[in-house]
């Protein structure tokens, strides 16, 4: 006897969590197949010896308090997810220059504090720095009236009452930057987050850039308490309390259609699956080597060949036998730096261009055993950085020499003893994600969002991109790129879509 469910979603990361929660939320009979045996992707914890490590999240953005919540705060709270919010308190990065020009500063939250901040270091550049960060209202209403005009919004209203996101949207960061009249200096200090979208900000769409940029500023940025694995495990509550099943160790090996060209389901353990809609968190370029070519319409795959995969990264994670205070560390997030410019630390990655180290014991204090402390380097990459003549024999080398050159690098930049207080130490490079993700190349960004398929241009050809009938796609390789909070966000507005869809409503 066939199974027939309403929805399948393929992949249980934080898009795919977020869909299915939605969807069983919905009344709606959803299965959930994930190809481990524990959810989340990336959004997960491992143990070494007595250390508990977050594999990649760094903070989150656009969480907000109970008070005021933001998107992601709403998207957990609506379902009755409940999750220990924690918070990085004052600044919101330290960045670091290395070389006689260099620096060492920090950034503060709130808008009053970090164009404050920012004027500090680069006097008279105060009104500028808040001119870029004003803008993220006038374009959040400007979106707002696009999605109320079902992607139709009538031109004169958009140039009269929206100039300003008329004026941005197609461009860079650092364009609309310069055109605001910001200093290069101060341009370089803001844009240290831009390792975090995987594009150097002379290329990467201003708007996308703000987003993040003025709800960290804004909101501060926020950790779950124990580790990303409850955002999971918060999520997989909710699906199983409405009646959702998960499957774990169930990878998904095929993608059946119908004569008409829609999917109809899935074949997972050797096994025929079916349902009215199918949605995925697996990128397409996977979904697209599962199918029967005849099925893929032409232009997604020209679609999906023409785009670029994004940036992976290279990761240490050390459980240190001493504390924070006794290393000497005090920030949560240290960004280091061989030269200011972006697109110079883009160039130079193999060289020690731009690396993050995080403690995060400066936010959970007790997330370690007490005198201890853990540290967290990324170092982005791209999958092809990994030597392409580098031998399985000589990996674990490989990976010891990248580990031993960022650790004596921090040591000798910040000031402090690392080495003699490694208790445990992992790494992981893009070859791991790939093994454990999937992803071609190990990449954890999805497709790299730049040039003619930016942010805006995904959002305005989203009917279009990938218009297979039955099959819906959220998460990082979709429209708004990855990162949690967009993974999420994505995976809460396709699931609340197809649940629409399905029970009759627009």
């Amino acid at each position: 006897m066939q199974k027939q469910y309403d929805v399948i979603v393929v992949g249980a990361g934080n898009g795919g969590l977020a869909a299915a929660a939605n969807t069983a939320s919905a009344g709606l009979r959803t299965l959930l197949l994930e190809k481990h045996n524990i959810p989340g992707g990336c959004a997960t914890s491992f143990r070494r010896g007595r250390f508990e490590f977050e594999p990649s999240l760094h903070e989150l953005c656009s969480v907000g308090t109970a008070e005021r919540p933001n998107t992601v705060y709403k998207v957990f709270d609506d379902l009755g997810a409940k999750i220990n919010w924690e918070y990085e308190k004052g600044h919101i990065f330290r960045t670091i220059v290395k070389g006689e020009d260099g620096y060492d500063v920090r950034l503060n939250a709130g808008i009053e504090a970090f164009c404050a901040s920012v004027d500090a270091i680069v006097p008279g550049c105060k009104e500028n720095v808040r001119a870029f960060l004003n803008l993220k209202p006038k374009v959040a209403a400007a979106i707002d009236y696009i999605y109320a005009t079902k992607g139709n919004p009538n031109g004169l209203v958009m140039l009269l009452k929206h100039a300003d996101f008329m004026r941005t949207a197609g461009h860079s960061v650092e364009e609309v930057m310069t055109a605001l009249g910001i200093p290069k200096k101060a341009q370089d200090l803001i844009n240290t987050y831009w390792g975090y979208l995987g594009v150097p900000t002379d290329e990467l769409n201003a708007m996308h850039f703000l987003n993040m940029l003025y709800d960290y500023v804004v909101d501060g940025a926020a950790m779950p308490k124990y580790r990303s694995h409850e955002l999971s495990l918060a999520l997989i509550d909710v699906i199983e309390k409405h009646g959702g099943e998960v499957w774990y160790n169930s990878e998904v090996t095929k993608f059946l259609y119908r004569e008409d060209g829609s999917v109809a389901g899935v074949v997972a353990n050797c096994e025929e699956i079916y349902a009215r809609e199918v949605i995925s968190n697996v990128i397409p370029h996977n979904v697209f080597n599962m199918s029967d070519p005849d099925k893929i319409p032409e232009q997604n795959l020209k679609l999906a060949n023409a785009r670029e995969f994004g940036i992976s990264v290279a990761t240490v994670y050390l459980g240190l036998d001493c504390t924070a205070e006794e290393l000497g560390l005090e920030d949560y997030t240290v960004f280091i730096k061989s030269h200011p410019d972006p697109r110079t630390q883009y160039d130079t990655r193999l060289d020690d261009g731009l690396y993050i180290v995080n403690c995060l014991n400066n936010v959970i204090p007790d997330s370690s055993p007490e005198g201890t402390c853990t540290l967290f380097f990324t170092i982005p990459v791209f999958g092809n950085d990994v030597p392409k003549d580098l031998k399985p024999e000589d990996y674990k080398k490989y990976k010891n020499a990248l580990a031993k050159k960022y650790i004596e690098d921090a040591e000798k930049t910040l000031g402090i003893s690392i080495m003699p207080h490694i208790e445990e130490i992992s790494v992981a490079t893009p070859v791991t994600f790939a093994r454990y993700l999937g992803t071609p190349e190990g990449t954890i960004y999805g497709y790299k969002l730049s040039g003619w398929d930016n942010l805006m241009a995904r959002t305005a050809g989203e009917k279009t991109d990938y218009a297979i009938p039955g099959l819906s796609f959220c998460g990082g390789h979709y429209i708004r790129g990855d990162g949690y909070s967009c993974a999420y966000i994505m995976g809460d507005t396709i699931g609340k879509r197809v649940a629409k869809r399905l029970k009759g409503g627009n």
